[in-house]
């Protein structure tokens, strides 16, 4: 399913929900533990987690941008910024395993945005894969599907 965009007085905001059956725990580890980040997000580490602390983003070109940690709640919340943008993941634990939100803030939208929200959508369904202990044929074909999606969806904010 797509994320959920929706107009602000701020601007705009993307939610995409997803149901897991695994444990909050083993979905939080997924976002906070370098180990598992590396395996659906290579470019992403956790330097600092606590608020105020840090993420950092690998440029691909020998430097790393910083993003604040602007809220933290272990196994609950994670949220920090994202360029100017703020990106938020909220988990609930539920009977048949956990509830995640991910939630971007969006400045303003640009030509970008659509790529970003379909690469968000592949990451979820690599997280969902990798905790199901199996793999998506081709990130990169996923990609091209979602893409197109998301620049449909994004026309009716320009």
């Amino acid at each position: 399913m797509l994320a959920v965009v929706n107009r602000t007085d701020t601007g705009y905001v993307a939610c995409f929900e997803r149901r897991f059956n695994h444990p909050a725990e083993a979905v939080w580890s997924m976002l906070t533990e370098n180990e598992q980040l590396a395996r659906w997000f290579p470019e992403l580490r956790a330097a600092d987690l606590r608020e105020g602390g840090r993420m950092t983003f690998d440029m691909q070109d020998g430097t790393f941008e910083d993003m604040t940690i602007t809220a933290y709640k272990p196994l609950s919340v994670l949220e920090y910024a994202w360029g100017e943008d703020q990106v938020r993941f909220e988990l609930q634990a539920e009977a048949a395993g956990c509830r995640l939100l991910l939630i971007e803030q969006i400045d303003r939208i640009t030509d970008h945005t659509s790529k970003d929200l379909a690469g968000w959508h592949v990451c979820l369904d690599v997280i969902e894969a990798l905790l199901d202990r199996r793999t998506l044929e081709s990130r990169e074909d996923e990609w091209k599907t979602r893409h197109p999606q998301y620049e449909q969806l994004l026309g009716y904010f320009r």
